[in-house]
């Protein structure tokens, strides 16, 4: 172990170094401009590659080019910019081109406050790219975390062959803490699998028992069609009903039978409570506060922090909180994610504490949730 003061935008950018990252592309934005700084300075260190784009579309652009040619890649933004990269987070979804998209929320809409935290993104997060699709995402609490799941999110982006997101915010992105960081040789590194066919054999979107076909670098001898169209095992587009619904089903298949794998949350007190709290992100640390003070007065009080935010973890939401009719879900927007937590629990259950207005939600605001519950 390796213990440093920390900055969580840094833990970030290393995480990403151990995680294997080779290539970054992206635009200055605050909160998140850090990443990009330090990622200038350790990519070439370890042979790999960093360009400053003219804006957020170009990034994206980039990192999908960097991934077909074999590398790991990623960019980093914030609303603004995550707004401009939907059209090509889109074509990556649809292409299954591994990449790691990491966002520091900020408020908004529009520019909004640049400095001043927020969770507004969630949503955005799901939803942003048009269609239906699947998408993972998710949402480190303290700056460790920041570097655990920025690795996370390139193993599971390798694994699954698709974008991931880390929905990091401003509270985390800027904080500093004294974390350990693993020893490189303990850290897990995934790589996208290879194909043992000839080229004229390859399908790169095969349907397989893996249901994630593999994706053979450009340049290695594979010559293969990459469209944002519905397209067939060979890449080529089709309007054929049989051969789109195969490949949708595959496609969602990928991560709905890896949910074990990709869902990850903690528990904490939540078998024996009566009143459960929900958080996620820089949230989780008001709310463990809360928690921890409405213990002492007594009450018994779970928190469930979600690490996963999408796919969104529906029976873990529904065992913690089935037997239980009292519900706080903490969270730095108007409620995207009691939105969700609602649909699974139902309105009656849930009382919401969220903030929009650039500031903390606060452990006395979850204190006064939990005990306002309590009296009822």
């Amino acid at each position: 172990m390796t213990a440093c003061l920390l900055q969580g935008d840094r833990a970030c950018a290393e995480g990403a170094i151990a995680a294997g990252c080779r290539f970054f592309a992206g635009y200055p934005i605050t909160p998140a401009t850090e990443i990009a700084e330090a990622l200038s300075r350790r990519l070439p260190q370890v042979g790999g590659k960093f360009i400053q784009m003219e804006d957020e579309i170009a990034s994206m652009a980039a990192v999908i080019g960097a991934s077909l040619g074999g590398a790991k890649a990623m960019t980093a933004t914030s609303g603004p910019g995550f707004s401009l990269m939907q059209e090509n987070i889109g074509y990556a979804v649809m292409a299954e081109i591994p990449c790691v998209i990491v966002d520091v929320q900020r408020l908004g809409p529009s520019t909004g406050r640049p400095t001043s935290p927020s969770q507004g993104d969630v949503m955005q997060a799901r939803w942003g790219t048009h269609g239906d699709h699947p998408i993972i995402a998710l949402a480190p609490s303290s700056v460790r975390e920041a570097f655990d799941l920025t690795v996370q999110a390139f193993n599971f982006s390798e694994r699954y062959r698709t974008p991931v997101i880390l929905l990091m915010d401003e509270v985390i992105g800027h904080m500093r803490e004294s974390v350990e960081l693993p020893d490189p040789g303990t850290i897990e590194r995934v790589d996208r699998p290879q194909t043992t066919v000839p080229p004229e054999w390859y399908k790169p979107y095969e349907i397989s028992s893996s249901d994630v076909p593999p994706l053979v670098p450009f340049g290695d001898g594979y010559r293969y069609h990459v469209t944002g169209l519905h397209h067939d095992e060979h890449g080529y587009p089709t309007e054929n009903p049989a051969e789109v619904q195969a490949w949708l089903a595959r496609f969602f298949r990928k991560i709905e039978r890896s949910l074990s794998d990709v869902l990850l949350y903690d528990e904490d007190g939540v078998d024996d409570a009566e009143t459960l709290v929900i958080a996620y992100g820089a949230t989780v640390r008001s709310a463990r506060h809360a928690v921890e003070a409405a213990r002492e007065r007594g009450r018994k009080v779970g928190l469930l922090k979600l690490k996963t935010i999408w796919p969104f973890p529906e029976e873990v939401v529904e065992h913690a909180g089935a037997r239980l009719h009292h519900v706080v879900v903490a969270e730095l927007n108007r409620g995207q994610i009691a939105l969700e937590v609602e649909r699974v629990l139902g309105r009656h259950k849930v009382r919401r504490v969220g903030r929009a207005d650039g500031e903390m939600v606060q452990p006395g605001e979850v204190l006064q949730a939990i005990e306002d519950w309590a009296i009822l």
